[in-house]
């Protein structure tokens, strides 16, 4: 098959004929139709994230395609189903705290690197490799209709963090970095799932404009000013009552007292939700007062990625009508030119804007 290969970091990736992939038991085999180009997978292949990757490797978490091939385990899964791949590999070995890769992007710890020496090309290939249990069908869908559905691995990581935080129907929710490419799908995923408002902070006015376009009046953009004291008031302010659940996705780049600010508008028994890259590029970290914590009962939730059931839960989300994915713009590329379509990503990366790559 071909596939689009990263040999050392900050190199071209280079196209080319390699194996097919294998099946075993407990694996299915899926054709890549179309896959999602992350907004800093330039950063990734360079090496600046310095995400760990045992070279070399096809890169991409995840995908949509159709089912070539199934092992002995699969009871419910048919050739030429169309399906979403889940990037998110776990152990098998440990279902309380299992080791966890993300295929074709990094993995996490000396466990996590045991698993991507399996599971470890990614999406930017014809054809690849996943566990059984990554495999997620999607109903009937068209080839093209495919492109947009490359979407649910950017919505799911926000559902995740919303599902750890338990968000009921008819609460409010603060989204803390609202004006990027998470954000915004934090943002509208909150709403599919029931909450009566989301307060939107950000610095970018045009891009809150466009979240209320977008929303309606259940969002409440709020400009920030770059006072922590200041910011923290007016989002509150902006609520229509408490705040019941923060959910930070903030870059790397981003200052702590930004986070800190949104964090500490949360109502007393709140939760918040912890899954952006503060102190991750290094720096400070976030430091939050241990009295505020513990007096008020705050409940934090440090997430990384969504549990095993969540894409079917966001795939009947979808298909209900209550989450849409045609608010994405879009643009394909094919295999040939997958450094374009990378480069295209990190000048695009805007919230609802997409890059694909059409193997």
């Amino acid at each position: 098959m071909k596939a689009a290969v990263l040999k050392s970091f900050g190199s071209p990736l280079v196209i080319e004929d390699v194996p097919d992939p294998a099946i075993g038991t407990g694996e299915v085999i899926v054709d890549v139709v179309a896959t999602r180009v992350l907004s800093y997978m330039n950063e990734v292949l360079d090496g600046t994230r310095n995400y760990a990757l045992d070279l070399p490797i096809v890169p991409g978490p995840g995908g949509i395609g159709r089912v070539r091939a199934i092992g002995p385990d699969a009871t419910r899964l048919a050739i030429g189903d169309w399906v979403f791949c889940d990037p998110t590999v776990r152990s098998r070995d440990d279902s309380v705290a299992p080791d966890i890769a993300l295929q074709g992007l990094t993995a996490a710890g000396p466990g996590g690197m045991l698993l991507q020496k399996h599971f470890r090309h990614g999406s930017f290939a014809e054809q690849m490799r996943l566990p059984t249990e990554n495999v997620r069908r999607l109903g009937a869908i068209t080839s093209e209709e495919a492109t947009r559905w490359c979407a649910l691995g950017t919505l799911l990581v926000p559902y995740g963090g919303f599902l750890a935080a338990n968000l009921q129907p008819g609460e409010t929710v603060l989204v803390s970095g609202a004006t990027g490419n998470f954000g915004s799908a934090a943002v509208s995923v909150a709403l599919a799932m029931g909450a009566a408002c989301v307060v939107a902070p950000g610095r970018n006015e045009k891009i809150l404009a466009d979240l209320v376009r977008r929303f309606g009046d259940r969002v409440k953009p709020v400009r920030l000013t770059g006072n922590e004291d200041d910011d923290r008031e007016s989002m509150k302010r902006a609520a229509p009552g408490p705040i019941d659940c923060v959910f930070d996705i903030m870059p790397p780049s981003v200052s702590p007292t930004v986070v800190r600010a949104a964090v500490m508008t949360v109502r007393a028994y709140g939760r918040v939700v912890l899954m952006g890259g503060v102190g991750m590029a290094g720096g400070a970290g976030l430091e939050l007062p241990y009295p505020w914590i513990m007096r008020n009962c705050i409940s934090i939730h440090g997430v990384w990625m969504y549990p095993p059931d969540a894409a079917s839960r966001l795939i009947a989300l979808v298909r209900a009508g209550l989450l849409r994915l045609d608010a994405y713009e879009t643009t394909a590329f094919d295999l040939d030119h997958a450094d374009e379509a990378v480069e295209h990503a990190a000048a695009n990366g805007g919230p609802f804007k997409m890059t694909v790559i059409r193997p």
